[in-house]
């Protein structure tokens, strides 16, 4: 990257450690400032980077990150219902913005935000960056390399008896802008328009299995919260490239036997790891063959972690972003919709340029 890459934290969340193992362990980016509405966590953050990255960090209130001139990039991990505002609000300063998904709660947002940063010139961002490991990285060269022929399906499978059995704030997962569409469907999707390019119509049906969850861990434990978001979604997604993806995002039940993520193409079949997650064993069932066998990794960074999108952005910069704002977007509209169509087939207005491929990349 040359200069080193300084990043703003908004919002210290659980998710946090897991983008600062990542920013831990690469070259050149370091956080400059952290900011919460718990202004002691914030202190107890900033305290901790400043022993163990080697540079102070601050705790600083927002308008006060977004101002800091030692400030390249804002990281925004708040909760859904607040990434429209921050990013907004990086945006009006002319700072580049990389969100967590999805890139807003509405469509509305969303198309709100793409619009301030193209008058405003400055990147948008948007996670999973877990499309850029190995795992899907290496089914996509697959399909790619005409592995599996033309693909014409893929299915993708989350079900999870929902996170209350482990999260100890969990009521957000249950609001508008949550749920397991809204919440786990971004890392699903994402990795279909990764593997298959974009979507141009959807269908899809949605439920809810109870009006109230109950939270299982932590100081909350036992008390309840209301449900307001359809907790079971079935959905098919068109492709422009003529495949059709089958979806399936669940809070409501246990366990699934089958790979999260199949693509199927008429010379062969790929079983795809969990896209929750950067790694994982890509099988190849060909037409003709004995079933299905591992293929060895061949693209994609090796060892990534959540946040290796922002070094990706820095390192390949100016050309597009690979965890662009408009794949989030598009994905936004693409799960917004489903949760909309009520059996309806409905057409979507964004598209995304499928992403650039990431060769195989040691990243630590």
């Amino acid at each position: 990257m040359g200069e080193p890459l300084r990043v703003g934290i908004v919002g210290l969340g659980n998710i946090l450690g897991q983008y600062l193992d990542t920013f831990a362990a690469l070259p050149d980016v370091t956080v400059a400032a952290v900011a919460d509405l718990d202004a002691e966590r914030a202190a107890d953050v900033a305290a901790d980077l400043s022993r163990t990255q080697g540079e102070a960090a601050r705790a600083v209130t927002l308008e006060d990150l977004l101002s800091a001139d030692d400030v390249d990039v804002v990281l925004n991990l708040t909760t859904p219902a607040a990434h429209a505002r921050v990013a907004l609000a990086a945006i009006a300063a002319g700072k580049p913005v990389y969100g967590e998904k999805p890139l807003a709660a509405t469509m509305a947002e969303a198309a709100e935000v793409m619009r301030a940063a193209e008058a405003r010139g400055v990147d948008v961002l948007c996670a999973p960056d877990t499309v850029l490991g190995v795992g899907i990285q290496t089914a996509r060269r697959a399909v790619d390399d005409g592995l599996i022929g033309e693909p014409v399906a893929a299915t993708a499978t989350m079900v999870t008896p929902g996170h209350e059995a482990w999260h100890p704030n969990p009521d957000f997962y249950y609001l508008p802008g949550g749920g397991p569409l809204m919440d786990m469907g971004p890392y699903y999707v994402t990795a279909l328009v990764h593997l298959l390019g974009p979507v141009v119509s959807v269908v899809g049906v949605g439920s809810r299995s109870r009006a109230a969850r109950t939270v299982a861990s932590g100081p909350r434990a036992g008390e309840s919260f209301p449900v307001e978001v359809d907790t079971h979604v079935t959905g098919v997604l068109s492709h422009a490239s003529g495949a059709v993806a089958t979806l399936v995002m669940s809070f409501d039940a246990v366990a699934t036997a089958s790979s999260h993520l199949e693509v199927h193409g008429t010379a062969g079949s790929l079983a795809v790891p969990d896209p929750n997650q950067f790694d994982g064993e890509v099988r190849l069932a060909p037409l003709g063959g004995d079933g299905f066998a591992a293929i060895p990794p061949s693209a994609g960074y090796v060892e990534a972690g959540r946040g290796i999108g922002l070094f990706d952005w820095a390192e390949n910069r100016p050309s597009a972003p690979r965890v662009s704002g408009e794949v989030g977007l598009h994905v936004l509209e693409i799960m917004e919709s489903l949760l909309k169509s009520d059996g309806r087939t409905i057409a979507l207005g964004s598209t995304a340029a499928r992403p650039d491929p990431v060769p195989l990349t040691m990243c630590r």
